[in-house]
């Protein structure tokens, strides 16, 4: 057990340090450039990809735009706040447009809602072939969102296609996978919180 703890560790270290930083800036300042127009960021994901879609959208929501840990009596102001949702968190229209149109349509018809030409979606997927997901994006490039995978490096690999940018793990395992693209979103979000970005 303790052999293959340390050895699950390992490889999780390898694929954080292997993670693109250059990469990594280029999509921190492209929410600064949201952020600075008022646009929208948009995520979504399935199974532990919803899950880390959803922390990275309540990081970028509060912590991001100045609520920080201390509470009220000591919040920290952004002069902007960034407007960030993530489509799996909805779970009553994600059950009506599963039930009533398609599992496959359940982000993208609540993105037809929001989404504008300028806005970031993110999309969040180890195979990178879930169709919610796949479709979501194809939408989105269509409409002049700017799209960014974050995905596992799996050769048949849709979302690594058709996103105009992307972030692909370099490992086979599900968990050690999610957990390297949740340093990734973390970094995303930090950035701002600590203040590395402005």
């Amino acid at each position: 057990m303790k052999l293959w703890i340390e050895n699950y560790l390992k490889e999780q270290a390898r694929l954080a340090q292997a993670l693109p930083a250059e990469e990594i800036q280029t999509w921190i300042e492209l929410l600064q450039g949201v952020r600075e127009k008022g646009a929208q960021v948009f995520a979504c994901g399935n199974g532990g990809s919803a899950a880390n879609c959803s922390h990275f959208a309540v990081d970028l929501g509060k912590g991001a735009s100045g609520m920080i840990a201390g509470g009220p009596a000591h919040p920290k102001e952004t002069k902007k706040r960034f407007r960030v949702l993530s489509l799996n968190d909805n779970l009553p229209w994600i059950t009506a447009l599963g039930n009533d149109v398609s599992y496959d349509d359940i982000y993208v018809e609540q993105l037809k809602n929001y989404g504008m030409q300028g806005d970031i979606l993110i999309a969040v997927s180890v195979s990178g072939n879930s169709p919610n997901v796949v479709r979501t994006v194809e939408w989105a490039n269509s409409k002049g969102l700017v799209t960014l995978a974050l995905v596992g490096n799996k050769k048949d690999n849709k979302l690594r296609q058709q996103a105009k940018r992307t972030i692909a793990v370099d490992g086979g395992h599900y968990g050690q996978v999610e957990d390297a693209q949740m340093h990734v979103l973390h970094l995303l979000c930090y950035a701002f919180i600590e203040g590395h970005a402005k």
